[in-house]
């Protein structure tokens, strides 16, 4: 779903009252056995990656808004904005569980709408020792009905995970109430229903 109003505390208003109760429910359950689609995303890691080949092996994908810029402020409304905050400390959760979702047969990717180059700086900042790929153009929310939200004239993705396996989605989360959390989440699913059971 996607919110259509600009205005700050509005906008913030409308994107949390959107995003409530059973539609997150929904949303979750909705993902899960689609096909991860063939898109090609820039990544750190140089060059481009297509998703749905890089997901044919047991991987986990954390979507998330928008990592802070230094020197920029943020888009106008972001404290007031439901699930905004929390991309750096999520990003930072995941690289210091990836050795333990390795243990597991996992790779990890973020992946938000944020520009290479802010990517790019901000992996470099923070150690991130896995890619994270830029999608200005919103490929994947469009290709599989992810939800958004608008602000500052610009469209941002909402936090969500999903584990994905042999090119199809096994588990998401959604919503991540608490993202420095998230990676553990993620991996007590891992222990308890590991892909390959009941995915279509």
């Amino acid at each position: 779903m996607t919110e259509h109003r600009t205005g700050a505390t509005e906008s913030a208003r409308h994107v949390h009252d959107e995003h409530t109760g059973h539609a997150h429910d929904e949303t979750a359950a909705r993902l899960v056995g689609q096909t991860v689609p063939e898109v090609c995303l820039s990544s750190t890691a140089g060059g481009q990656l297509e998703l749905a080949a890089a997901t044919e092996r047991l991987t986990v994908v954390y979507v998330y808004p928008s990592t802070g810029v230094p020197g920029e402020p943020l888009p106008a409304g972001w404290n007031e904005i439901a699930g905004a905050r929390g991309c750096t400390p999520q990003s930072r959760a995941f690289r210091d569980h990836v050795l333990e979702l390795a243990a597991y047969g996992a790779s990890v990717l973020g992946l938000s709408s944020q520009p290479a180059d802010e990517q790019r700086e901000f992996a470099a900042r923070e150690r991130i020792p896995y890619p994270l790929l830029s999608d200005p153009l919103l490929q994947l929310a469009d290709a599989l009905g992810l939800p958004t939200f608008h602000t500052d004239a610009r469209r941002f993705y909402r936090r969500l995970t999903f584990v994905a396996h042999r090119r199809r989605i096994a588990k998401a989360f959604f919503p991540v109430r608490s993202p420095h959390h998230n990676p553990a989440e993620v991996l007590q699913w891992l222990a308890y229903d590991p892909p390959g059971r009941d995915v279509p």
